[in-house]
């Protein structure tokens, strides 16, 4: 019937269009981009392919009559062009043009310059100059000359220059050139000169004549010989060696300080006594008790009788060396102190601990003055100095911190390191202090807190540092290595390694503390062994028996 007919025409219909778009599909690939992106390429590369290796036109005119721009369709170009050649050969060449404004354009502010002066002139100011020769002669006056047209250029191999191409001279007269030279300023080399000079003119006592060892030529551009740039050579030092042992503590060793008067010096240890020791003879003087936990920081006041003491028992002690007792207490702390330091100038002393705060204390009045809060982990030590930063301290957070002793605030955050900071030291003379990590040992400059060099090789966990005035810096870590450097260079020039007091475990070769006597002469040295070691300089040692060693090494002076 129709309705079969119509829905079979339908149907028929929707196939056809089916397999046309199928059919459309095959015949059109689908490329990717990058096909795409290829094909565009090529065809801009075929587009271009007959210019591809012509060299540039030395000349617009010459290459227009050198390709024979003449044809029949283009009359009207060829007659512009021959019309502009007879101009062009009548007066000048197109290269001569092409020269000038290239001068014009970059050589016109330089091109007339003042010519340089050939005379000889002393050194020394005042000096009377003798410009007459030995053999009587007469000098010839050396012309100077100006460029005024262009640059030789022929026009073509060869080409000879005609009057037109040929650089152009005009001589200049004395009086310019005295004129010329009394109004430049002297340059530093003539400066210099000068300076040196009069110096060994008022030596010799002679002011007639010029004493000059070399004369120079006041030329700017004259071959001065300059001293090559080097690294400075390390100061030779003697080799230090193990000098005494002290027994006596029960405990591990961490905590040392030395009497200003460099008579005795005071440790703490795990064992939770104070014992003061006789420097000369090494024996046990007196023993302090009274903290009930390990002494972690001992300060000897040099203004007064008086034995500061810090522990993990959260407290701060005064003691009184007259009569051996204590008389004052500083509460504050939350939590264990680690570090203790005497400001030098004023009755003031500074704590640190394990609640990541720094406390400044009255000496007299037992009443905080201030609390330094901007650590987030430990504060492992601190150092007080006279002049600001007045305080420096260190954390394990690895940040240095420099405070405003008068504001109770931060100066400078040093945030180089990138492990914890166990150790800090002063330089005794140098306005300079260096800081002690796992990474790197960094010395710094005061008052701004700014690297100077790294005192790289010493691998393991540092936790004390110490330097004296004749430049000697040592390292101590926590696997009895002790490393000594050079404080200007950074040269390690000698590394030991600390043997255990028998029936100890190898283990316990650790150094916790370490510091020089007052004169510099002695290192003492706080183990996890329970000893103290003294070190001493090898008096027998020479530059020929112990020589240097030192292989600039400028990859480790970093900027960081």
């Amino acid at each position: 019937n129709t309705a079969t007919i119509s829905s079979i025409s339908f149907q028929l219909f929707v196939k056809l269009i089916v397999c046309w778009q199928e059919f459309k599909m095959e015949t059109q690939q689908k490329y990717s981009a990058h096909t795409m992106i290829f094909r565009s390429l090529k065809r801009s590369h075929e587009m271009f392919i007959s210019d591809l290796m012509k060299p540039l036109p030395a000349d617009p005119i010459r290459f227009l009559i050198s390709t024979h721009a003449i044809s029949w369709s283009k009359f009207l170009n060829y007659t512009i062009c021959k019309l502009i050649f007879r101009v062009s050969t009548t007066k000048t060449s197109s290269d001569e043009c092409r020269m000038k404004f290239k001068i014009m354009d970059e050589y016109d502010s330089v091109k007339d310059l003042p010519p340089v002066r050939s005379t000889t002139t002393s050194l020394a100011p005042g000096d009377n100059i003798d410009t007459t020769p030995a053999n009587g002669a007469v000098e010839r006056e050396i012309s100077q000359t100006v460029i005024t047209g262009g640059h030789p250029y022929p026009s073509a191999p060869g080409v000879q220059l005609s009057d037109s191409t040929t650089a152009k001279a005009t001589p200049i007269s004395q009086a310019a050139r005295d004129q010329l030279n009394r109004s430049l300023p002297p340059s530093k080399d003539q400066l210099d000169a000068q300076k040196y000079s009069a110096g060994i003119s008022d030596i010799k006592g002679k002011s007639d004549k010029s004493t000059a060892l070399v004369k120079v030529q006041p030329s700017s551009s004259q071959l001065i010989a300059r001293k090559a740039s080097s690294l400075p050579k390390p100061q030779w030092h003697p080799p230090w060696k193990l000098m005494r042992v002290i027994s006596g503590h029960h405990g591990w060793v961490r905590a040392v300080a030395v009497e200003p008067g460099n008579d005795w010096f005071a440790t703490g240890s795990g064992d939770r006594t104070i014992k003061i020791w006789d420097i000369a003879s090494g024996r046990l003087k007196l023993s302090l008790t009274g903290h009930i936990s390990v002494v972690r920081g001992l300060a000897v006041s040099p203004r007064h009788p008086y034995l500061f003491s810090v522990g993990e028992d959260k407290q701060v002690k005064c003691w009184d060396l007259e009569c051996n007792k204590v008389i004052r207490h500083y509460h504050g702390h939350l939590s264990a102190v680690h570090g203790i330091d005497i400001h030098p100038s004023i009755d003031v002393i500074v704590t640190c601990g394990r609640d990541a705060t720094a406390r400044v204390w009255d000496m007299r009045t037992k009443a905080a003055i201030f609390t330094l809060t901007g650590h987030t982990n430990t504060v492992a030590t601190v150092k007080c100095q006279a002049v600001d930063p007045q305080i420096l301290t260190g954390s394990h957070d690895s940040t240095i911190r420099l405070w405003d002793l008068a504001a109770g605030r931060t100066l400078t955050t040093l945030t180089n390191h990138k492990k914890s900071i166990r150790a800090l030291a002063l330089h005794p003379s140098q306005f300079a202090f260096a800081s002690a990590s796992s990474d790197n040992i960094k010395q710094w400059k005061l008052p701004k807190g700014e690297f100077m060099q790294n005192f790289s090789g010493h691998n393991g966990i540092l936790n004390c540092f110490a330097v004296n005035n004749e430049n000697v810096a040592v390292s101590g870590a926590d696997n009895g290595t002790l490393h000594f450097w050079d404080w200007r260079t950074g040269y390690n020039f000698q590394k030991i390694t600390t043997a255990v007091q028998p029936g100890s475990l190898d283990s316990e070769a650790g150094i916790y503390a370490m510091t020089f006597d007052k004169s510099g002469s002695r290192l003492i040295t706080c183990e996890a062994d329970k000893t103290i070691k003294i070190y001493k300089e090898d008096d027998n040692a020479t530059e020929e028996s112990h020589p240097i060693n030192w292989k600039p090494d400028i990859i480790k002076r970093r900027r960081y």
